[in-house]
């Protein structure tokens, strides 16, 4: 059974505050996988990349999902923008949620990217400093058919409020998720 709102995509799409707002919206648990993957190395992912390598990142990235995937509470998680990455992520996560992938033109990630120096902290810096919409464009089109194969939904994140958002994902997701949402809905 489905019990999960899921969303998946790049960084700077608005994951973790659109899922925040919408736990708040059916009063499910949130949980971030980046939040949780530090809590649990105790250390922030930057520094997991330089100290422990990437793959040591991704295990425990997939642990993390794994667990929370499992957990049988309904919930919205917002992932890591690397955690379709893996088959098995892409797998537990349709099976246990809905998942919602969140798109942006790479001129609108840039731009979210660079006024966002908080979270920019926390993650892997881009590889090539020189230009990061080019890489940005590069991981994108990387990922775009493995974000379409997770995927239950795509919601455009462009032009678009936070409160506009969460309408329209809470206006979507029902269909997938009927008997979950029934009676949490708060309007």
């Amino acid at each position: 059974m489905r019990t999960k709102i899921i969303l998946v995509g790049y960084r700077a799409t608005g994951k973790s505050t659109l899922a925040a707002r919408l736990a708040e919206r059916w009063g499910f648990d949130w949980f971030d996988t980046d939040d949780v993957v530090e809590a649990r190395a105790g250390k922030r992912i930057a520094d997991i990349f330089a100290q422990d390598g990437e793959p040591a990142f991704r295990d425990l990235e997939a642990a993390v999902v794994a667990e929370l995937a499992n957990d049988p509470r309904p919930m919205v998680l917002a992932t890591g923008g690397g955690v379709p990455l893996r088959e098995e992520n892409r797998r537990i996560l349709r099976e246990r949620g809905v998942v919602v992938w969140l798109t942006a033109t790479v001129e609108t990630i840039a731009r979210r990217m660079s006024g966002d120096k908080s979270t920019a902290a926390r993650r892997p810096a881009l590889t090539d400093a020189k230009s990061p919409v080019a890489e940005i464009a590069k991981v994108l089109a990387a990922r775009e058919s493995i974000y379409r194969e997770s995927a239950t939904l795509s919601v455009a994140v462009d032009g678009k409020t936070v409160d506009e958002l969460v309408e329209e994902i809470a206006d979507r997701v029902p269909e997938f998720f009927a008997e979950e949402c029934s009676g949490r809905r708060s309007r």
